[in-house]
């Protein structure tokens, strides 16, 4: 039987979100290079990243849970939708990992000039919308 991979992370915490939802729906998987990325975060790059393999024949299944996922809101302790304070719409990125303003640009800067990994970003929610970059206060 022929493995596919899925989808590719840096962060070993959403692969096994994601990893649980398939085997739970009844979707065989398992990640690959998982360990070797926990212990260094500097060898995502070498090995490409976290991978989340399944059988080929489970291809469709899988990508409908996964747009099933990205197409649900976000929701807050509350249990109410976060939508964008700009336009107004909840069709978001989460986890988007930002590195805006004069930190994030002196921290590119430096990251560039020493060849590492950036040392500074901030994850917040990005509207798909209109692009909006914005944090929930709780």
């Amino acid at each position: 039987m022929e493995f596919v991979t899925l989808k590719v992370f840096d962060n070993p915490i959403e692969a096994h979100l994601l990893k649980t939802k398939l085997e739970g729906e009844g979707i065989p998987c398992f990640l690959q290079d998982e360990h070797i990325v926990s212990l260094n975060p500097l060898y995502n790059y070498a090995v490409g990243g976290i991978k989340l393999v399944i059988h080929s024949a489970d291809t469709d299944a899988a990508y409908s849970i996964i747009q099933e996922i990205d197409n649900s809101p976000s929701l807050n302790e509350e249990n109410t939708a976060i939508i964008c304070p700009q336009c107004g719409s909840s069709n978001l990125y989460t986890n988007y990992k930002s590195m805006r303003g004069s930190k994030g640009l002196f921290a590119a800067i430096l990251s560039f000039l020493m060849g590492v990994f950036p040392i500074y970003y901030k994850n917040v929610y990005k509207c798909k919308a209109c692009g909006n970059e914005f944090n929930v206060n709780h």
